[in-house]
């Protein structure tokens, strides 16, 4: 792939991976900040055309077609491609083309289907359903999020143990991911950065859950909006005053006031 000269010197950074849930957009059901979402899409433009700020990228657990939403929000990405599934995908937004992570094999796909079944088995009756549209992992929902993580955690956890299936597992606020374990956000934005030939030391990234520390050992500047959880906050270079995609804004305005 051709490397881009992404460097400009009228910035000091040139890509934001930016987390969807709890920072772009809510976690839950309530409604997205579209002023806020609309100030990113602008900040997306003028780092575009201008080469004045960083273009921000989602970096996300959701599968492609959601993320592929969220990249029609934000708009032209200049050719950094979006993360999805937690780094099992990435997604060239511009070309609309996804790239599978490479190391996955197919003894992992063949994982993937099983837990999937056994999730559908086990848990269904429980109450419990499969996100729609993963390819590289497994995401367990319940309406009763309390019950998913107190009860059926653990359930989750000697499934896995038993099949020795490939998997790590976490938690977010509304579900368990099963993650293939040698993938990752990181994985990804480090395969990006080679390819595209970024500098690793004028990249940055948001996240608001412990599963964004990927991105904070891959990039140089990190930050979290006020909703994150209190563990990740002090891994941040910064914390915006305000949660969620207002949070983001304030970030992306820190950021930009940031000198080597």
């Amino acid at each position: 792939m051709t490397k881009l000269p992404y460097a400009s010197q009228n910035r000091r950074f040139d890509v934001v991976f930016c987390d969807v849930d709890g920072c772009l957009l809510p976690e839950t059901t309530e409604p997205a900040d579209l002023g806020a979402l609309a100030e990113v899409a602008e900040h997306n433009a003028r780092a575009v055309r201008d080469r004045d700020r960083p273009v921000v990228v989602p970096c996300t657990g959701r599968p492609q077609p959601f993320c592929e939403a969220v990249c029609k929000i934000l708009g032209r990405l200049d050719g950094v491609p979006a993360i999805c599934e937690h780094g099992g995908w990435r997604y060239f937004f511009e070309e609309h083309r996804w790239e599978i992570e490479p190391d996955i094999t197919p003894a992992d796909r063949a994982a993937i289907r099983a837990a999937e079944r056994w999730v559908d088995d086990e848990l269904g009756p429980l109450g419990c359903f499969l996100e729609l549209g993963k390819h590289t992992g497994v995401t367990v929902i319940h309406h009763d999020v309390d019950y998913l993580h107190s009860q059926l955690l653990e359930v989750i956890r000697r499934a896995v143990a038993d099949h020795r299936w490939p998997f790590q597992v976490a938690t977010t606020w509304t579900c368990v991911n099963l993650t293939l374990a040698h993938v990752s956000k990181g994985l990804a934005i480090r395969r990006t950065i080679d390819e595209l030939g970024l500098d690793r030391s004028r990249c940055a990234g948001i996240g608001d859950t412990m599963g964004d520390l990927a991105i904070r050992r891959e990039v140089a500047w990190f930050g979290c909006p006020s909703n994150a959880l209190d563990e990740l906050k002090p891994h941040a270079d910064a914390v915006s005053a305000s949660p969620l995609a207002r949070g983001v804004v304030e970030l992306l305005a820190m950021l930009e006031g940031v000198h080597p």
